[in-house]
């Protein structure tokens, strides 16, 4: 499996990644329009222009069938240590368990080595109890309690 940055032309199979979700579709975000919108392709222009931020797809066979999104964050605690924090996780259906997300997780994190950070860091929804074990696995701690708020 390769690993890349996204280009635009990757968009619609990343959305199509996104919404393959039995919990995404519970948030209301589990269709794919038949085109993109006009706040989504300003999204991506956004994070493409960003050198903090990075939309990484894992191809196989010549078909994208993983993604995530990658945010490298500054900060002054820890001694400055930069983070990198993992959004987005996800891989084709048809994919799973053959051990692909762990090779786009491992690559990540080889990621945020070549760029100085000092902590990797993910949220993952309390009911993705797979999720819980795989990340676990790949030698993350639950080690803090995470809130969001949506506006």
């Amino acid at each position: 499996m390769d690993f890349r940055i996204a280009t635009r032309a990757d968009v619609p199979a990343v959305l199509d990644l996104l919404a393959d979700d039995e919990i995404t579709r519970q948030r209301g975000f589990g269709t794919v329009p038949e085109q993109v919108d006009a706040a989504t392709w300003a999204a991506f222009e956004a994070i493409d222009a960003d050198d903090r931020n990075e939309l990484i797809v894992a191809v196989h066979d010549q078909e994208i069938v993983g993604t995530c999104q990658l945010t490298f964050i500054p900060g002054l605690s820890r001694g400055g240590a930069e983070r990198l924090l993992i959004e987005a996780v996800r891989i084709r259906a048809d994919q799973r368990g053959r051990g692909l997300g762990g090779d786009l997780i491992r690559w990540t994190v080889e990621r945020a080595r070549e760029r100085g950070c000092r902590i990797v860091q993910l949220t993952t929804d309390k009911r993705r109890t797979d999720a819980h074990r795989f990340y676990a696995k790949l030698g993350f701690t639950a080690s803090h309690e995470g809130f969001k708020l949506a506006l």
